[in-house]
């Protein structure tokens, strides 16, 4: 009877977790709604800048597309901004099953996250995007004339800014995961050969263009990172 009731504990505490994640993600989303407009010009300075010298414009084809770019938009940020009280419902309810230390770990780690992804994100948008926007945009100019459309350019950004954001937590986690001990720097060590031929492949995946050198700048972080990991591994292994 104990282990029913505990169960049906543990389901109302997920359920309660859920719930306010949902809601401070839809509260944030709607936030953010307000400010799509700054939302989007942002995400299109880069390819507006180019494209000024250029003569280009920012275009829209179909009568619902900057509608639904909007709330595209809107609803990314609103899960950017939410992330921090996301990630703290998550923390609090797999909290209970954690030593003491364990989950003062998790609660220093929230920062960190936080820190991880916003670098991440300005790499991507300071580093990797206006080489890779001169790239697309000035491939086969000479074939045609191009118009770009706000919602391509925008899922273009948001797909690329957030994968680079979520990349750079390879570090974080991997400190966690040594903490916790759910994984060793020999471990680690070895594993390096496989995360050279996984990096690449993740450049493949988020770059937005197939040359070399912009699949580059995403590898060559990626494998700094997953470095910085192992030493923030060791580290943890000697505070342990």
């Amino acid at each position: 009877m104990s282990n029913e009731l505990s169960l049906i504990e543990h389901l109302r505490e997920l359920r309660k977790r859920i719930f306010w994640s949902v809601i401070a993600l839809l509260v944030c989303t709607s936030i953010a709604f307000v400010f799509f407009r700054q939302i989007i010009d942002l995400l299109v300075m880069p390819a507006r800048d180019f494209g000024s010298s250029q003569g280009l414009e920012l275009v829209y084809t179909e009568i619902t597309e900057l509608l639904s770019t909007s709330v595209k938009v809107s609803f990314m940020a609103g899960f950017v901004l939410s992330f921090p009280i996301i990630l703290y419902h998550v923390i609090r309810f797999v909290a209970p099953g954690l030593t003491q230390r364990e989950r003062r770990s998790l609660i220093l780690f929230l920062p960190a996250v936080l820190l991880a992804f916003v670098l991440g994100v300005a790499f991507g948008y300071y580093v990797l995007t206006p080489p890779a926007l001169t790239f697309l945009l000035t491939f086969g100019n000479d074939v045609a004339t191009p118009l770009i459309k706000v919602s391509n350019i925008v899922n273009v950004m948001v797909r690329l800014l957030f994968w680079m954001g979520i990349s750079f937590e390879t570090p974080i986690i991997l400190y966690m995961l040594a903490r916790l001990g759910l994984v060793t720097v020999r471990g680690l060590s070895r594993f390096r050969r496989f995360w050279l031929i996984i990096a690449f492949l993740l450049a493949a995946i988020i770059t937005p263009t197939f040359d070399p050198f912009n699949q580059a700048l995403v590898a060559l972080p990626l494998l700094a990172l997953y470095e910085v990991g192992i030493l923030l591994a060791r580290l943890a292994r000697k505070k342990s």
